[in-house]
């Protein structure tokens, strides 16, 4: 049975998604804490897309692959959303699965994600900076010019081939399509 979980988790302080010896890991804590929750000798999961160090997610989604009788409890079967809060009871707090459910046939977390939202906040006033936001929003010493910015990101809605930037794989395409870029000022004046 595959299970897809919807989660969120703030970055600050995991060394990103993918695991990596003696590093605390997005991917390493989940599957601890299935490990405890599922009685499993293996959990490996797969991610929409991995984040890097200190990157935070909202809307992530994974999915793992569990052999039907992990989801007995004694004698009856546990349908996958009530494992949300034994799962979050073992989880740090940095970390919630929001929606746990039993895929859809075909369903892979990776190959199925048909589009990704990356949100960025910059305060870029001395005024703008919350010590209580560190860990979401960058600070900047100098005002940005957001309609240069939103020139320059003109330049880059399109299809694209981002060989440069990554690994090349077997059968992979590095060519990708930027729907929208846009930069403006939310209501608090941090650049979005």
């Amino acid at each position: 049975m595959r299970l897809r979980l919807d989660l969120g988790y703030d970055g600050t302080d995991f060394h990103g998604w993918a695991k990596q010896p003696s590093l605390r890991t997005v991917e390493a804590t989940l599957e601890e804490a299935l490990a405890l929750v599922l009685p499993l000798v293996a959990t490996p999961l797969t991610c929409a897309g991995r984040t890097d160090t200190g990157v935070h997610a909202r809307a992530q989604v994974a999915h793992v692959d569990v052999p039907a009788e992990a989801m007995a409890l004694g004698r009856r079967t546990v349908a996958p959303d009530a494992l949300i809060r034994r799962i979050n009871g073992v989880l740090p707090p940095d970390v919630r699965v929001h929606r746990i459910a039993e895929a859809a046939p075909g369903f892979d977390a990776r190959f199925s994600a048909l589009w990704r939202r990356y949100c960025y906040r910059i305060a870029d006033a001395p005024d703008l900076v919350d010590p209580l936001l560190r860990n979401t929003v960058l600070a900047r010493q100098r005002v940005l010019d957001l309609a240069a910015m939103n020139d320059a990101a003109t330049r880059l809605i399109g299809e694209h081939d981002f060989a440069a930037f990554c690994r090349r794989r077997p059968g992979a395409t590095t060519i990708r399509t930027l729907h929208g870029l846009t930069w403006a000022r939310d209501p608090a004046g941090l650049a979005v």
